[in-house]
């Protein structure tokens, strides 16, 4: 599969150039029926999307885990990407791109590759192991995605965690401090990019302290310009400086003290510009000011931050305008009537060059800008398909990276409190624990952690507060020994789930666990009032120790709770394992708290 060489000095057409400028999302595709019913993955591709790339020059695509269900399958896709990429008329290659952090947003599958436990865990363990887990877990994430064919990867996050309430970044943050934030991220930025993926630092110029997520809304930051200078921008500042990322992506968020100039909206209102269509923030700021040479991508144009307001096209002119490079899924392709619009999309660009809506010496430095990239991390096509595969299968999801990743979920857990020294458990045979998690499945996870750590045989009962009995709680309670309780906020964002598509299949997602809190709270002074040795683990975003440490004698913090299940039906997963070691003393709880928790309230 040969691709042109020297193809960053190869002179495009308008046309090509403006092709180069769009990440299409494959997530889905149907061959006949509506795009707004087409849920069927797409993980081979068809001939008229292939055409598609090929005849448009297309610049890159997005990867979500509907499109990666099995090493074979992901690079035979990847493969098939590249090969359309080739017959185009440039013979460009494709930027594969995924959002693949680690934690809490990973699109491989977890059982496949190694998927850590996120940014905040990493965070946790600064104070102890500096950059060593930044910088190890990059060198993981970016070697397997490399065997797969995957090229750009939309990590790290160095968004500063300044705002509890946070419903999309939170524990993809590494810190509250933007100088542990800058220095984690300059780790990881240079492990990708020295393994041959290219990062995409995000979400530019901050998304630490919002309450609103960009997927179903427009945040607006109210900082002071000093405030943003010294917390939400410093981080990028640093690794500009340090280790320029190929990518940054920007954030969907209004920040009126950067800029405060307006534009109309798709309802004719004047509106403040979100900073992914700001000129004074994507040009004067970025490029200018911190001296950002590489590429500027869009976060996802489908978000409601953004398609709320304005149509795809003049959601495209606007971020081509203020000097962005790459528009990351600016239109919806589900069958292959969609493929119609790619032919009206650029259309319109191409009007808008020539109308000097857009500026064509801009757009040619920005193709450039591209292919410059794509030549230095010299993406041409696969191997033999057969050694792809073979290694592959040696690298992803292997001893030592899963070693590495129990390593990390261990060196996170953190100890917040221990009255009474109820840490570590003193079990003897026979003892009942209840536990009490979110759903049933974290109760299995936990049980079988300690199961298969203890010699003990215990007896062990479950609340899951996704729906649970109280009459059945408040009896396990009054029998239990020992309660072990956890608790998971913020709930799912969309993020995590993998897009807007999941929103409109379930609007009400966010709602589901409202009333969660109530619930374990009175269970937890069920717990207290029978004096029960009473353990809390905060299985998310620390911020929650506020709400429910009062009410237990010890209280953990994990940061993440991933969970694989394997055909026996055994429930595991990295954190759990590590808690189960802390709680019954095989191992200390060494990790620190990379953010402040608000002084607790009495309940």
């Amino acid at each position: 599969m040969p691709i042109k060489s020297s193809f960053a000095d190869s002179a495009l057409s308008l046309e090509q150039q403006l092709g180069q400028k769009l990440m299409l999302d494959l997530r889905y595709f149907c061959h006949q029926g509506s795009s707004e019913r087409c849920r069927t993955a797409l993980t081979e591709l068809p001939d008229t999307l292939a055409k598609a790339i090929s005849r448009y020059d297309i610049g890159g695509v997005i990867l979500f885990s509907e499109n990666t269900q099995s090493i074979e399958q992901i690079i035979s896709l990847n493969q098939q990407l590249q090969q359309a990429a080739s017959h185009s008329k440039s013979g460009l290659p494709l930027f594969i791109s995924i959002d693949q952090e680690g934690g809490r947003v990973a699109r491989l599958p977890r059982d496949v590759a190694t998927s850590f436990t996120g940014n905040m865990s990493i965070g946790a363990t600064y104070p102890e192991h500096g950059t060593y887990f930044a910088t190890q877990t990059a060198n993981v994430l970016a070697t397997e995605l490399s065997a797969l064919g995957i090229n750009v990867n939309y990590a790290p996050t160095v968004d500063v965690n300044m705002n509890p309430d946070n419903p999309v970044i939170n524990v993809r943050s590494f810190s509250e401090n933007p100088n542990d934030v800058a220095v984690l991220g300059a780790a990881q930025v240079s492990e990708f990019e020295k393994n041959g993926i290219i990062s995409a630092l995000k979400h530019f110029p901050g998304h630490g302290d919002t309450n609103v997520d960009s997927h179903t809304g427009l945040p607006k930051v109210m900082h002071s310009k000093e405030v943003i200078y010294a917390q939400d921008l410093a981080p990028f500042k640093h690794i500009i400086e340090q280790h320029s990322p190929g990518m940054i992506m920007t954030a969907h968020i209004q920040y009126p003290e950067l800029d405060s100039s307006t534009l109309t909206n798709v309802d004719g209102k004047q509106m403040i510009k979100p900073a992914t269509m700001s000129r004074k923030i994507m040009t004067d700021i970025l490029r200018k000011e911190l001296n950002y040479q590489g590429v500027v991508v869009t976060d996802a144009l489908d978000m409601a931050g953004i398609s709320h307001f304005f149509s795809p096209t003049q959601a495209i002119i606007n971020t081509f305008a203020a000097g962005v490079d790459i528009a990351l899924m600016p239109i919806e392709i589900r069958t292959p009537d969609d493929i119609k619009k790619l032919d009206a999309l650029i259309e319109s660009l191409v009007s808008a060059v020539k109308s000097e809506q857009l500026n064509a010496q801009e757009i040619a430095h920005s193709a450039q800008r591209i292919t410059s990239l794509k030549s230095k991390f010299k993406l041409n096509a696969f191997p033999d398909p057969i050694k792809a595969l073979a290694n592959a299968k040696h690298i992803i999801g292997n001893k030592a990276h899963r070693e590495l990743e129990a390593s990390l979920a261990l060196a996170a857990i953190t100890q917040i409190t221990n009255n009474n020294n109820t840490l570590p458990l003193k079990l003897t045979a026979g003892q009942h624990i209840h536990i009490i998690m979110p759903d049933t499945r974290k109760c299995m996870a936990i049980q079988q952690a300690i199961t298969a750590l203890s010699s003990h045989a215990l007896v062990y009962s479950c609340s899951s507060l996704q729906g649970f009995d109280p009459v059945d709680a408040q009896r396990n309670i009054n029998q239990a020994d020992i309660i072990i309780a956890g608790n998971a906020t913020p709930n799912q964002s969309a993020v995590e789930i993998g897009g807007m598509d999941d929103l409109a299949d379930n609007p009400d997602f966010a709602l589901n666990n409202a009333e969660q809190p109530k619930a374990l709270e009175s269970l937890l002074k069920m717990a207290n009032k029978h004096q029960i040795p009473t353990v809390f683990i905060s299985l998310r975003a620390p911020y929650d120790i506020a709400q429910f440490g009062d009410s237990a004698d010890a209280v953990l913090a994990s940061y993440a709770y991933n969970i694989d299940v394997d055909k026996n039906e055994q429930v595991s997963g990295p954190a759990f394992t590590a808690l189960a070691k802390v709680l019954l003393g095989q191992a200390p709880a060494k990790g620190s708290l990379p953010v402040t928790i608000k002084q607790s309230k009495s309940h």
